[in-house]
């Protein structure tokens, strides 16, 4: 009981990184509804400035893979813990120190290079310290973060919104929204202090002793001992890490799999919804401030309730069957939301296929991508294939937010056909790759060993 509450204890500090994406990315949801106005962004101007932050989380997520082989996980986390702390404290400063969009989109960037970072290194260290059966639901913690951030951060704006005037929430009100993730990011930096480093990468770096003690933590000295003799038989079965070649057939295509279904994460379109809610429940949906707000609170429950969901059935159910379950649901509201727009039939429909897309986002492709790259990558080559997988991630991220609003406002998207509604028509699209792409190339890695799935792509 001792051993599994220290490991609880550091999947969520560690999951924390999560938290703070989560945080951040919904904060900018909130804010961009009055910073647009207290702007006069255009929709090219508001896409960079919500886009910007996705810049540096490429970026952080390239730097991610160096950074987590020289210093190792734990040192990575609390790196991005300082990038968040910087960035949340400078993105309330324009109003204060100049009235500047550039100033914001530094500090936007600052934080994503915080997002990038601990979006590798954080489902990474806790796949490398979670026993096999226990991997998924552990891993999961991650997205179980991420989704208490959105949470989190969608009934803070909508506070502060509420507790304002329209004209205070314009001139402060969405920088409070800014400075209030100084308290999330200030309890991730300090709580770090208290983790191990991970024992995979210590063996890396031939700290036998040291990795022996943390395993014993976690799993017991019978239980250590075997793990230990597992990893290092791993190890040895590879070249020494200078000499990896990954360019090498089956080292590239592991990494192209990898990062081909990373990026298949964000075209499913969550990333549209979650940034900018704000605006399709104000345009699309017609909903005015106050509910936009609710709705927005709703949409988070929604991500949370799901997600829950997902942690107890992903090492039951495996990981294969939640992708094409959560797939089905997906295609199913966004056809829904896009043909109430199209028809312009919009109403209790219309929100119904929101809410149906997140909640099957949220049970599969949400927790699933993120269980998946941080265990199906060989030991030696995990921190460069994940970081890789991940960058690719982020830069489909950026594609999609910074394209959205200007396909939105179109006028092929605007013609007397789409209504609206084409954007969901072409997430649609890749949905539907995701379910021939998961049978084609995903293997199911349910209650196996990091070292066990390794021997998968050897054979």
């Amino acid at each position: 009981m001792k051993k599994i509450k220290f490991l609880i204890l550091i999947t969520s500090i560690s999951a924390l990184g999560g938290l703070l994406f989560g945080y951040d990315t919904g904060v900018i949801n909130g804010a961009q509804f009055y910073l647009t106005k207290y702007f006069q962004l255009d929709a090219a101007t508001k896409g960079w400035v919500v886009g910007s932050a996705l810049l540096g989380c490429l970026f952080g997520a390239i730097a991610a893979g160096p950074l987590s082989i020289r210093f190792g996980r734990k040192k990575s986390l609390i790196i991005s813990a300082i990038l968040f702390t910087l960035s949340a404290w400078g993105s309330g400063l324009p109003s204060y120190m100049a009235e500047s969009v550039s100033l914001l989109v530094v500090f936007r960037i600052i934080g994503g290079l915080g997002i990038g970072i601990a979006s590798m290194n954080a489902p990474m260290y806790i796949a490398e310290i979670a026993p096999a059966e226990k991997r998924g639901q552990l891993v999961t913690f991650y997205q179980l973060a991420i989704v208490l951030g959105f949470f989190a951060v969608f009934l803070v704006t909508y506070f502060i919104g509420n507790s304002l005037t329209e004209a205070e929430s314009l001139a402060f009100g969405w920088r409070r929204m800014f400075w209030s993730e100084l308290i999330p990011s200030g309890l991730f930096l300090f709580a770090l202090f208290f983790v191990p480093k991970s024992p995979r990468w210590l063996l890396l770096k031939n700290r036998n002793e040291e990795a022996f003690v943390v395993l014993t933590k976690i799993h017991g000295e019978e239980n250590a001992t075997k793990e230990l003799i597992e990893i290092k038989k791993s190890l040895e079965k590879e070249t020494d890490k200078k000499k990896v070649n990954y360019f090498a057939k089956g080292v590239l295509t592991i990494i192209i799999i990898g990062s081909v279904f990373s990026l298949l994460q964000q075209f499913t379109g969550i990333n549209a919804v979650l940034y900018y809610g704000a605006d399709i429940f104000e345009k699309s949906l017609g909903f005015g401030k106050d509910d936009i707000l609710k709705q927005q609170v709703l949409l988070a429950f929604v991500n949370l309730v799901f997600t829950l969901v997902a942690m107890v059935t992903v090492d039951k159910f495996g990981r294969k069957p939640l992708v094409y379950i959560g797939s089905i649901g997906m295609l199913t509201g966004f056809l829904l939301l896009g043909f109430t727009i199209q028809q312009q039939s919009i109403g209790v429909l219309s929100l119904l296929g929101v809410l149906i897309f997140i909640g099957s986002f949220a049970l599969s492709m949400g927790p699933v991508v993120w269980v998946v790259l941080s265990e199906m990558f060989p030991n030696k080559i995990r921190s460069v294939a994940m970081s890789v997988a991940v960058a690719v991630q982020w830069a489909g991220n950026y594609v999609v937010s910074q394209s959205f609003p200007m396909v939105t406002v179109s006028e092929v998207n605007n013609n007397s056909f789409w209504n609206g509604s084409l954007p969901y028509f072409i997430f649609s699209f890749f949905i539907i790759v995701i379910i021939w792409f998961t049978y084609k190339f995903i293997p199911e890695t349910k209650g196996k060993s990091l070292e066990e799935i390794e021997s998968i792509w050897n054979s």
